[in-house]
């Protein structure tokens, strides 16, 4: 009797263990379709949906406008496009290259006669509003060209001037609310390479301000990797992440340019999960010492179709650097210096190979 009970205790242990392996089992093949799932998920994450598009396109572009002679304020006064040129700009870009976005990069005179422009002209175009920061830190020990510390007195001022910048953008993003789409606060002045640096404690109440005060979404541009590597804090304040993307710059032939740029979003987007991205800058220099036979016009017609094809495929707004070629950046006596060629049209508005391309394909 004893042993018949042994018998039993034992084929039903021997049951038990069975119906365990069966439960693991299912258990398992239940695990494994949630991570092929989740693997399927991860690979579309970058696709974001139409709703993610500014103004619903895709294909955007950079814009200053300065000709030759012609240049920003850099302490004693700008030189400023006049109606004409801009109009003329403005033709050029809706017309005849069909972009119906454009980035600009601050709140200046510039700026103002470019939204008069368009609201005057009843142009089909929005904008993508600059708020331009100046150097609020000093930069000197990791920025190549500041030899020196920026004095106090003069970040002081900056701060000063930036406040009343900030104030402007939201004047003309409430005026011109129906031509502005988004605000973007500073532009790569987070990055330590950069003669503008600032703290993004700052630049994260800058923000808020701007948030506070205007209807239009608000962002901030910045390079990719300081996006990916310290961007968390401020991408919980932008209403989208506004990324850089150049291979060129970090020594990529155009061979390996795309999946690189590609490489690039992914990086921003694993660590920024669920954030909206936007490409607020990314280009191909045409000519430039600095990259040798990279620069070319043929590499920069290769890029932009690559690039933008996959703007339309993800539904990721990307902003092409830069509408025109403007000689006044740079070095002054280096004529052949990469930030004078990113154009899809030299400085006299010449079109480069490119613009054959996107004619064709509008």
């Amino acid at each position: 009797m004893k042993y018949m009970t042994t018998i039993n205790i034992i084929g039903k242990l021997m049951i038990f263990i069975a119906m365990v392996g069966i439960y693991s089992c299912n258990q398992n093949i239940k695990t494994s379709k949630e991570a092929m799932e989740e693997s399927s998920k991860q690979q579309e994450k970058n696709k974001e949906t139409n709703k993610s598009l500014l103004e619903g396109v895709s294909k955007a572009v950079c814009y200053s406008g300065f000709r030759s002679g012609q240049h920003p304020d850099r302490g004693d006064g700008a030189v400023n496009p006049s109606y004409n040129e801009v109009l003329e700009d403005m033709q050029i870009i809706r017309d005849t290259l069909g972009f119906k976005l454009i980035r600009v990069y601050d709140c200046g005179e510039n700026t103002e006669m470019i939204l008069k422009v368009i609201d005057d002209n009843k142009i089909d175009v929005k904008v993508m509003l600059g708020i331009w920061l100046r150097a609020e830190l000093s930069a000197h020990e990791t920025c190549a060209w500041l030899n020196e510390p920026i004095p106090q007195h003069e970040l002081d001022s900056n701060k000063v001037l930036n406040r009343k910048e900030i104030q402007k953008g939201i004047e003309l993003a409430n005026r011109y609310s129906h031509i502005i789409s988004a605000v973007n606060v500073g532009n790569e002045a987070l990055v330590d390479w950069n003669d503008h640096k600032v703290d993004v404690d700052s630049i994260i109440s800058y923000v808020k301000k701007v948030q506070s005060m205007i209807d239009q979404e608000v962002t901030v541009a910045d390079n990719y990797d300081w996006w990916a590597n310290s961007g968390k804090e401020l991408a919980d304040v932008v209403d989208f992440v506004s990324i850089h993307i150049y291979p060129v710059w970090e020594g990529k032939g155009i061979d390996e340019a795309m999946s690189y740029s590609i490489q690039n979003i992914q990086k921003v987007a694993d660590s920024l999960v669920g954030k909206r991205l936007v490409i607020t800058e990314a280009g191909w220099a045409t000519t430039a010492s600095e990259f040798g036979e990279r620069a070319s016009e043929e590499n920069q017609l290769i890029y932009y179709r690559e690039l933008m094809n996959f703007a339309h495929e993800n539904n990721i707004t990307t902003f092409w650097f830069e509408a025109f070629d403007e000689d006044w950046k740079g070095n002054k006596d280096n004529p052949i210096g990469a930030e004078k060629h990113w154009g899809l049209y030299t400085v006299d508005r010449m079109p480069k190979e490119v613009v054959k391309y996107i004619k064709d394909n509008k």
